[in-house]
């Protein structure tokens, strides 16, 4: 079968991947960046961060307002995300307009002027404190800090606010040459684009190698972290608890990652799934519960997340730790698998009908070196996952003794008794 994308690697050792995709008209581009969380220390943690922000502050060719012209006018989506292990920067464009469109990116990425930053610092401190306040978005940094220990892995992608508010110009200038090096980044591309006149734009368009700085970690830089259960609970007068439960997974390299998006999906990852049928169908004690899986380089992570107010609190974990043993006995049925089977193909298909989605995935697994499988492979290595692959996965990664806990609440008393209920083994940690 010829593949559908292709891969360019330009002399200065930029990687520039594409789709065509015939029907549409659009194109979903995005330039990633292999710097993230993970590979920051303690007096970097939220620069990643921070300068994903002022690469929108404008270069010496556009200034800040002038990019939000340019894409406004041309009815286009421009953003930029970071992560543990990847920055990027993406747009959705009409075909004709992307030229003008990636010209503004590449400059945003490659000569960023570094402006603004005072403010730009005050509006991440005003994130800060955003955050601080949805407790049922930091649990899972608490949860992180529980199972990573102190690995940058357990540390929030936000950053430290002593960080993002004392970090001298000079110094952020010299984190964005030493990690926005051409070895580290991906340029993908899909939707309505030809892949040699694509390369040709971005030859044109992107510098040459710079001379290396000390180099950071990178993708293969970094030991997998070693597993420390550490139960975090943090008080506050909320009107839920927020519980997490969870422990390491699997790598975005490891094979047994079909069978566990099939096993998430049995637990609590769709709407038919056993925790979100037995804890709010069938009893009413929680709005949102649902279970988790999370892939890195060389781990990952599982979890469960319920909110539910005091009063339910025990109760909820109590089901929690009955759902616990019985994924561990009878991890799923014929038809749950046959179920959860159909559910991922189903979402893998719909999801390649975006270009941003197929964008995404080409840049995501090119940067982290993942094989990209075409979509009859993948359908081939879902349908082979069976019901002994499941039970193994579920005696390794949700044993007693791998998980740990997180919470936010009003009463840490309370939420050690629940816990007792969960799972004997997560209780007087």
């Amino acid at each position: 079968m010829t593949p559908s994308h292709r891969l360019t690697t330009l002399d200065s050792g930029i990687r520039i991947v594409t789709e065509t995709m015939p029907s549409v008209r659009s194109v979903s581009v995005g330039i990633w960046i292999g710097t993230g969380s993970r590979y920051e220390s303690d007096s970097q943690a939220g620069l990643s961060h921070l300068l994903e922000h002022l690469l929108f502050k404008g270069t010496d060719r556009y200034e800040s307002v002038q990019i939000d012209q340019i894409f406004d006018g041309m009815g286009a989506e421009l953003n930029a995300g970071t992560g543990k292990e990847t920055t990027s920067v993406f747009a959705r464009v009409i075909d004709e307009h992307l030229p003008a469109a990636f010209d503004v990116m590449a400059d945003m990425v490659f000569r960023p002027r570094l402006v603004e930053i005072e403010s730009e610092r005050e509006v991440i401190l005003e994130e800060i404190a955003m955050y601080e306040d949805e407790p049922q978005e930091k649990v899972f940094d608490l949860l992180g800090a529980a199972t990573f220990g102190g690995d940058p892995l357990g540390r929030s992608i936000i950053g430290r606010a002593e960080v993002i508010s004392g970090t001298p110009r000079g110094q952020i200038a010299a984190f964005h040459v030493d990690r926005y090096r051409p070895e580290r980044i991906v340029i993908a591309a899909a939707g309505a684009i030809d892949h040699d006149q694509f390369v040709s734009l971005c030859a044109e368009r992107v510098p040459g190698t710079r001379s290396a700085t000390s180099a950071a970690a990178g993708a293969n830089g970094s030991a997998p972290p070693v597993l420390a259960p550490d139960p975090r609970f943090e008080r506050k007068d909320t009107e839920q608890f927020h519980v997490c439960l969870g422990g390491l997974g699997v790598s975005r390299h490891d094979d047994r990652r079909f069978a566990l998006r099939l096993l998430d999906s049995v637990f609590g990852g769709t709407s038919s799934s056993r925790l979100f049928q037995e804890i709010r169908e069938q009893r009413g004690l929680a709005y949102s519960v649902y279970s988790f899986t999370t892939a890195y380089h060389d781990t990952g992570q599982i979890g469960l997340y319920v909110g539910t107010r005091a009063e339910n609190l025990h109760e909820a974990l109590s089901v929690v730790g009955t759902e616990l043993q019985r994924l561990r006995s009878a991890p799923a049925t014929a038809d749950e698998l046959r179920r959860a089977k159909e559910n991922l193909k189903g979402r893998v298909l719909l999801a390649l009908e975006s270009t941003g989605a197929r964008m995404n995935r080409l840049g995501a697994e090119v940067l982290a070196g993942t094989p990209l499988m075409e979509l009859d492979e993948l359908q081939e290595r879902i349908e082979a996952v069976t019901l002994d692959d499941l039970g193994t996965l579920a005696h390794e990664l949700w044993a007693p003794e791998r998980l740990t806990a997180a919470g936010i609440g009003p009463d840490a008393d309370r939420f050690e008794r629940a816990l007792a209920a969960a799972e004997p083994a997560l209780a007087g940690r």
